[in-house]
C-alpha cells in the first residue's frame, strides 16, 4: 500500500456491488437464475455487504430481471448481506415488499426525454412517484435510496446543468432517503464535475451522497476518487465492469469493482473486499457467460502480484 497523503482520504468507503442487477439487466442473452444467485454469493464471500441483486422492472421490458423474486428468496440465508432491489414505480414496490427485499433504490431520471423512454413519465411525475414510494417504504420499515440518473449528461438532451440536479436533489430529499445517488449513466462526467456536484448536493441536502459511475470514456476510477475527495460515502461498482442501460444508447459498463478495490486499497482506503476472491469471481463469471470480461486489474493483474498468482 502506498500511504502517501493518506490523511486526505477516509479510512474506509462502502462499495455497493451492482453486477447482479445493472451488470446483467442489459446482457444480450438470457442469464440463468442460478448464475445470478452464485454471483451474489461470490460477491458476498469476497466481502461485499450491500448488493443490488435485482430490478422490479416489467419482465417484458427487462427480461433478464424477470426472476427477481426467485433471486431474492434464494439469497436470504447470506448472513450480513443487505439485498437491494431497484424499484421504478408503485407496482415494483408492491413486489419488493411481498418478497422481503432488504432495501430499495428508486430511480428519478434527470431529463424529460430520457425519463419518458425509461419510465414513461416526466421528471416531475417521477419525483412524485419517488415521494409516494418513499412514504410507503418508510411506513413498512424498508430503507430507501434515490438515484438521480443521467446526472452528468443525457444521451438525448446533452449536458445537464448542475442547478437542475441540485433542484431535483432538494425535492428528492423531502422523501428522506438513506442516501442520494448521483448516476453518471452514460459515463459523460469528469472528475472536476463529479467533485463539484457531490460537494454541492451534500451541502444542499445534508444527506449522504453516493455515486454510480459508468466507465464509458475511461473516467470511472478517476471520477470515483473525485467523489471520495468531495465526501461521497459510497460508490457503486460492478464485477468485471459489466453493465449498461437498455434505454441509454451511449451507456457502457460500470466502473469495475476490482479496479476500485485495487486503487482504493493502495490509497489506504479500506473497502472490506478481498481482491483475490473478487478476481476469482471475475474469472468464474467470464466462464459462465462465455465472454471476456474484466477491468484493467483483471487484465493486467494486481500489483504487487496477487497471492494466488
Amino acid at each position: 500500500m502506498n500511504s502517501a497523503a493518506a490523511s486526505v482520504w477516509p479510512d474506509a468507503i462502502e462499495i455497493v456491488e451492482v453486477s447482479p442487477r445493472d451488470g446483467l439487466q442489459d446482457y444480450p442473452v438470457a442469464v440463468p437464475t442460478s448464475t445470478k444467485i452464485e454471483l451474489i454469493r461470490r460477491a458476498a464471500a469476497a466481502g461485499a455487504r450491500r448488493i443490488e441483486v435485482a430490478s422490479f422492472a416489467r419482465p417484458d421490458a427487462v427480461p433478464n430481471m424477470a426472476d427477481a423474486e426467485d433471486v431474492i428468496k434464494a439469497t436470504e440465508d447470506i448472513a450480513g448481506l443487505t439485498r437491494v432491489g431497484l424499484v421504478l414505480n408503485e407496482r415494483g414496490l408492491d413486489r419488493a415488499l411481498a418478497c422481503g427485499v432488504d432495501e430499495i433504490n428508486v430511480v428519478v431520471v434527470s431529463t424529460d426525454t430520457f425519463s419518458r423512454r425509461n419510465q414513461g413519465m416526466t421528471v416531475d411525475d417521477a419525483v412524485d412517484v419517488w415521494l409516494k414510494i418513499a412514504r410507503r417504504a418508510h411506513a413498512a420499515g424498508l430503507p430507501a435510496t434515490v438515484t438521480l440518473s443521467v446526472a452528468f449528461g443525457c444521451p438525448f438532451e446533452g449536458d445537464v446543468e448542475p442547478e437542475t440536479i441540485l433542484g431535483l436533489a432538494r425535492r428528492a430529499a423531502e422523501g428522506l432517503p438513506a442516501a442520494i445517488v448521483l448516476a453518471d449513466t452514460i459515463g459523460a462526467g469528469v472528475p472536476a464535475e463529479v467533485e463539484s456536484l457531490v460537494t454541492r448536493v451534500r451541502s444542499a441536502t445534508e444527506l449522504p451522497v453516493r455515486c454510480h459511475l459508468h466507465d464509458t470514456r475511461n473516467t470511472g476510477v478517476a471520477n470515483a476518487v473525485a467523489a471520495i475527495r468531495a465526501g461521497a460515502t459510497g460508490l457503486d461498482a460492478s464485477i468485471g465492469g459489466l453493465g449498461g442501460c437498455p434505454f441509454a444508447p451511449s451507456s457502457q459498463g460500470n466502473v469495475a469493482t476490482e479496479d476500485l478495490v485495487w486503487t482504493l486499497e493502495r490509497m489506504g482506503v479500506s473497502t472490506g473486499i478481498d481482491l483475490d476472491k473478487l478476481l476469482g469471481a471475475v474469472r468464474w463469471l467470464g466462464t459462465e457467460l462465455d465472454a471476456e470480461i474484466g477491468g484493467a486489474v483483471a487484465r493486467a493483474g494486481p500489483f504487487p502480484p496477487s497471492r494466488s498468482e
